[in-house]
């Protein structure tokens, strides 16, 4: 009786024993892998896109997620020609990770609504959430396609707005004006830069 007990106990202790290893295992298997996707539209922009990664890092810990790789572009979100976001969507067809950390949609992408949930679904199809530090709404293994449409129409109008300002910016004769002429001569008639300098050189001369 007492060694068909001190079986049980040791065939029990056992299985304890291998049932903690494969949860083990299973946690390992199932530890986030997260990648971060900055962006910002010119090459010059570079502090800024530094002061998106370092707050995305935190925003990562705090999720508990393992950051795999960092992927950076330095042209327009209206785009679709941007190499290291097109290369993150192949990473995540081949399953790489399964989180995308951004700073924002308009980050992600500002290509209008359609586009955008088309990169959406593809990531979805792939298993891989999308969140974003700015918008903590943005989750989009808890959203439904209406809310996600809706923001993504915001970020294309926002463009759309720049865009209109910058043109009416450049149609208004005073910033023309203000463009093209240098300082004023001597006469007080406006010259370019490079013609006020030849006048003074000149002047020098006699």
């Amino acid at each position: 009786m007492v060694d068909t007990c001190s079986r049980a106990f040791h065939y029990s202790h056992a299985m304890g024993g291998m049932n903690m290893e494969n949860r083990q295992k299973e946690e390992m298997k199932t530890t986030t892998k997260a990648v971060i996707y900055a962006r910002v539209s010119t090459d010059p922009d570079k502090q800024e896109i530094t002061n998106q990664l370092k707050p995305l890092k935190e925003y990562a810990n705090a999720l508990g997620c393992e950051i795999t790789r960092v992927y950076t572009d330095y042209c327009s979100g209206a785009s679709s020609s941007r190499p290291e976001f097109q290369q993150m969507l192949l990473d995540a067809t081949h399953g790489r990770f399964n989180t995308v950390l951004v700073w924002s949609l308009d980050r992600f992408s500002r290509e209008g609504i359609f586009q955008t949930m088309a990169y959406l679904k593809k990531l979805q199809k792939s298993n891989v959430t999308l969140k974003s530090l700015q918008e903590g709404w943005l989750d989009t293994s808890e959203m439904g396609e209406l809310l996600l449409a809706i923001f993504s129409w915001v970020a294309r109008q926002e463009r759309l707005r720049l865009s209109e300002r910058i043109k009416a910016g450049l149609k208004n004769p005073k910033n023309v004006k203000a463009k093209n002429v240098g300082k004023r001569g001597k006469d007080k008639h406006p010259r370019r830069k490079s013609g006020y300098l030849l006048r003074w050189q000149k002047e020098k001369k006699k």
